[in-house]
């Protein structure tokens, strides 16, 4: 199980407008290169967004579906990328004084990803999750505020 904390020096509200925006999710998401809605009203459950992955020449795309969402604290989704199976993202986001903890949580329901789930593949989503949140901070915290939000 991949689980990775980014402090994000926004409010727990600004952290949610940037996840509650499916069309956004390809400005943080590492190796997305695209990310479009798809079906229902994103982020309400069962909605969904389909996302293109480019690695070099070969292409892969897929959805992303909402399975619980509370807001402004809590998305859970699941990522089905067809043959390669499908995986459990989870994330929390907890206030941290002015700012926000988010709590991300990662592994594989179904398909290969998750017959040959090991501590390797772990390692490898820890590193993706480093560098995804880290692009996720920078998103919100370069987002503009609301009015009334706290600088």
């Amino acid at each position: 199980m991949a689980v990775r904390h980014q402090l994000i020096e926004r409010s727990p509200e600004a952290v949610w407008a940037v996840l509650a925006d499916g069309s956004r999710y390809g400005e943080w998401v590492v190796g997305t290169h695209r990310a479009v809605p798809d079906e229902g009203t994103w982020p309400e459950v069962d909605s969904s967004i389909e996302y293109t992955i480019k690695l070099g020449p070969w292409q892969v795309c897929g959805h992303t579906y909402v399975r619980r969402c509370e807001p402004p604290r809590e998305l859970e989704l699941e990522v089905d990328s067809g043959p390669l199976g499908t995986a459990r993202i989870a994330i929390e986001i907890r206030p941290w004084g002015r700012y926000s903890l988010l709590i991300m949580d990662e592994h594989p329901l179904r398909g290969p990803g998750a017959r040959l789930h090991n501590a390797a593949l772990d390692a490898v989503l820890q590193l993706r999750h480093r560098s995804m949140l880290g692009r996720l901070a920078d998103v919100v915290e370069h987002s503009p505020r609301k009015p009334g939000e706290p600088v």
